[in-house]
């Protein structure tokens, strides 16, 4: 199957660590080299957890042919004539070029397949993904299970020496299972984070 010039689109699959996101982008490239489709898989190289040119989801799944990405425009002179399917792992690391860099892709016809976390450890929009979720015709919000109480878990809790990391930690660290956990929005707990002032709505105005 040959994607045509303007029947790309822009699939997102986005939600907290440990929700399944690298896993589900591996089926769909899967399932897209099933249909014969030409694939070029990328990552952001400040992700190097499991190997420079691995993709890899936590429960195991990998490849090993990623290409790594300096910057997002960088992308753009790495993508080859006859590629069918683009798919960019942990792409909210990328900075807010990838979304205009994501556009351009999907009009030249091609199918762009991204994951990523949507929220920091803050339980704030991380970098490029609120735009990504507008842009892209398809989004969709993977849970993880909250190591607290059981349910449904929509954002990551980063640990250091065991405890919360307070609000004013760095946004980005790299790591897995021993810095980070899946807790819903109950469980989630960021020491130090600011109180959010809530102004008087203004008064409808007739006309």
């Amino acid at each position: 199957m040959r994607y045509q010039p303007g029947g790309g689109w822009i699939e997102l699959i986005c939600g907290s660590m440990f929700s399944g996101k690298t896993e589900e982008l591996l089926r769909r490239v899967r399932r897209s080299e099933i249909a014969r489709c030409r694939i070029q898989i990328f990552k952001p190289q400040i992700d190097h957890r499991y190997g420079r040119e691995r993709v890899a989801s936590h429960n195991g799944i990998f490849r090993n042919d990623a290409i790594i990405l300096e910057n997002a425009t960088s992308l753009l002179d790495l993508v080859e004539l006859d590629t069918d399917v683009v798919a960019i792992d942990e792409i909210q690391f990328c900075d807010r070029a990838i979304a205009d860099v994501c556009q351009e892709l999907a009009d030249r016809g091609i199918r762009v397949i991204a994951a990523g976390l949507d929220q920091d450890f803050r339980g704030e929009p991380f970098g490029p993904m609120p735009l990504l979720m507008a842009l892209s015709e398809r989004v969709d919000k993977l849970h993880a299970i909250c190591v607290r109480c059981g349910a449904s878990a929509s954002r990551t809790q980063r640990l250091i020496n065991g405890e919360p990391a307070r609000y004013d930690e760095p946004v980005i660290y790299v790591g897995g299972s021993e810095s980070y956990e899946a807790r819903c929005r109950a469980c989630h707990e960021i020491p130090g984070k600011p109180k959010v002032s809530v102004a008087a709505a203004p008064e409808h105005v007739k006309h």
